[in-house]
């Protein structure tokens, strides 16, 4: 009787081994297909080349600041229509304006980059170079490609270190919230979304462990990305437009002016050192 027993179990087991691997690889089925939609839904209206914004803004001010951009295409500026409307190139113009000071930009930042290639970029800086403030956003191409969060952190960290190393203050803007992609179909548009929160909240943890700051993207911006859609995305509905591109800057300026000892009042969303 045991016996009679113990093959149904093993019969039975046997039967939902096989649902469920059927059930994994018809998900793998879905995602790959609903990952080609996306693809084919994006396509690549934006070219991989970002308006350059690398220079002195507000030169006649004087007494420049030395800002540093690392990271994807977001920190790049793909999408934005102008110079001045890019990431560095934004958060350049807020800077000189808020501390009446010229503001020296240089943007390391390269399009596609996922974490791994935040040493490349750093390691591209002339030897010399030592600037005041270094802004990384990175992370949304390590979700994309699947790269495993504690590789993305690992990378994430070095680079701090290594900037750190050069005298610079750093401000990361963490994994935005990949959700507000609606080109890109469901379940695969959740799980994105799942996995950039995850990264988002390591990359948060991770940086205030190492002595930078963090600014949660998916807080700050990500509500303004989702709501209003057309107006936040540019044409590939993907990157920020300009006026993403605007609404992000401004949101990360409080701990950028902070970490330059400007201003201490840290919105919500905003991480320092010690604080959380």
């Amino acid at each position: 009787m045991r016996s009679r027993v113990v093959a149904r179990w093993g019969i039975a087991a046997g039967a939902l081994g096989v649902v469920a691997g059927a059930a994994a690889y018809a998900t793998k089925e879905v995602l790959t297909r609903q990952a080609a939609i996306a693809r084919s839904r994006i396509g690549d209206p934006l070219g991989h080349v970002a308006p350059s914004a690398d220079k002195v803004w507000r030169k006649r001010y004087g007494q420049t600041i030395d800002l540093v951009v690392l990271g994807d295409s977001i920190a790049a500026g793909l999408g934005a229509d102008h110079p001045k409307h890019t990431l560095g190139g934004g958060l350049s113009r807020r800077l000189a304006k808020r501390t009446g000071r010229a503001v020296r930009l240089r943007t390391a930042a390269v399009v596609g980059s996922e974490s791994s290639l935040l040493a490349e970029q750093v390691a591209g800086l002339p030897a010399t170079y030592a600037p005041d403030v270094a802004v990384i956003v990175v992370g949304g191409n390590d979700v994309t490609h699947r790269v495993p969060v504690a590789e993305s952190i690992r990378h994430l960290t070095d680079a701090i270190t290594a900037l750190q190393a050069r005298g610079a203050e750093v401000v990361v803007g963490t994994c935005p919230d990949l959700g507000a992609l609606r080109p890109v179909p469901q379940p695969l548009r959740a799980l994105g979304s799942r996995a950039s929160r995850q990264l988002a909240q390591a990359q948060r943890e991770a940086a205030l462990a190492h002595g930078a700051r963090a600014v949660s993207l998916a807080h700050v911006v990500g509500p303004f990305f989702i709501t209003n859609p057309d107006e936040m995305f540019s044409l590939d509905r993907f990157h920020p437009s300009t006026q993403g591109y605007k609404r992000t800057a401004r949101a990360m300026l409080p701990s950028v002016l902070a970490a330059l000892g400007h201003d201490d009042v840290l919105p919500f969303g905003h991480h320092a050192p010690g604080v959380g």
